[in-house]
């Protein structure tokens, strides 16, 4: 495993993440669950990311019970706070952020957080009092960094002139060789206010492993033919010219670079110097084994080049 750090933090995260959104909110069996929280842990990955949001707090809860017992200093824990938790517990209002990291805290069976992240940017509360609650949050010792998830580059320019509040030191954006487009801005800016990249959805919901083929039938143990995993999937990501297109790049990375297509996208991911993670989510051990394989590539610009030619054509 390699490590990178976190923005302008003390922190040593690996490039392979374990993340929870589907996969630990309901969507895999528990036992299954917390095997793959215990081979990731095993196989260095020390970032364990998740929200309140996921399942309302249950894939918090099993957080909690996978990492019962296992020494707190050994990995670092990141959850969020914005979204809805019933019909009026939403939002980053002060209130909403003293009583949500409670109530993660507890289901997670900790006394901090290393990292409290902003889900997406609360219009409806101002934000100096989101930064002073999350500085508070802070200096209680509740969670030792902040950062954020999906906020426009402008709320994190006007965050980042803020005086006398904890600084954020992470941003998590979806970013893959089908989604390229934090790189347009964002990344550059946060390299320079200090912040890195906590990447999610890194292989685009599974599709980027190359298991759905043009004209199959989807395999029936996937995150897309599952009633409540698929819906979240784009319906473009399963059409068949696109999956042609993945096909084609996943010869390229077999053949020519000797490795899985989910390790090519993981390498195109932390090919860039401001991502620090990239999260995967996995249902099965063999598949965190596989995923950890790509934090040791080290490929060469003018392949992912040829990757980001033959998926042009599908992003939108």
């Amino acid at each position: 495993m390699k490590y990178r750090q976190l923005g302008d933090s003390d922190l040593q995260v690996s490039t392979i993440s374990l993340g929870s959104w589907l996969t630990y909110s309901g969507g895999v069996e528990k036992a299954q669950a917390i095997a793959c929280v215990r081979k990731a842990l095993d196989l260095g990955i020390n970032l364990i990311d998740t929200a309140n949001v996921y399942g309302r707090g249950a894939a918090e809860t099993l957080l909690g019970e996978a990492l019962d017992g296992v020494d707190r200093s050994s990995y670092i824990l990141a959850t969020k706070v914005y979204g809805a938790m019933s019909d009026t517990d939403k939002g980053l209002s002060r209130a909403q952020i003293f009583k949500q990291i409670d109530a993660s805290l507890q289901r997670l069976k900790t006394d901090y957080v290393d990292l409290y992240q902003c889900h997406r940017y609360d219009v409806d509360t101002p934000l100096v009092e989101t930064m002073e609650a999350l500085t508070e949050v802070v200096k209680q010792g509740k969670a030792r960094y902040i950062g954020f998830s999906e906020w426009p580059l402008d709320k994190i320019e006007l965050a980042a002139e803020l005086e006398d509040v904890a600084p954020f030191v992470s941003s998590q954006p979806q970013y893959s060789l089908l989604w390229p487009y934090p790189q347009t801005g964002l990344i550059q800016r946060c390299a320079e206010l200090g912040i890195t990249q906590i990447v999610w959805s890194p292989l685009a919901q599974g599709v980027l492993t190359g298991k759905y083929k043009p004209g199959a039938p989807l395999p029936q143990d996937s995150r897309a033919s599952d009633a409540s995993m698929g819906s979240m999937l784009p319906k473009r990501w399963l059409e068949p010219g696109l999956l042609e297109a993945v096909q084609r790049v996943k010869l390229l990375a077999e053949e020519e670079a000797g490795v899985s297509l989910a390790q090519f996208a993981l390498a195109w991911v932390l090919r860039n110097e401001n991502v620090s993670s990239a999260i995967i989510g996995a249902s099965r051990p063999e598949q965190v084994a596989e995923n950890v394989a790509a934090a040791e590539l080290r490929l060469g610009n003018e392949i992912f080049y040829r990757a980001e030619d033959i998926l042009a054509p599908f992003r939108q």
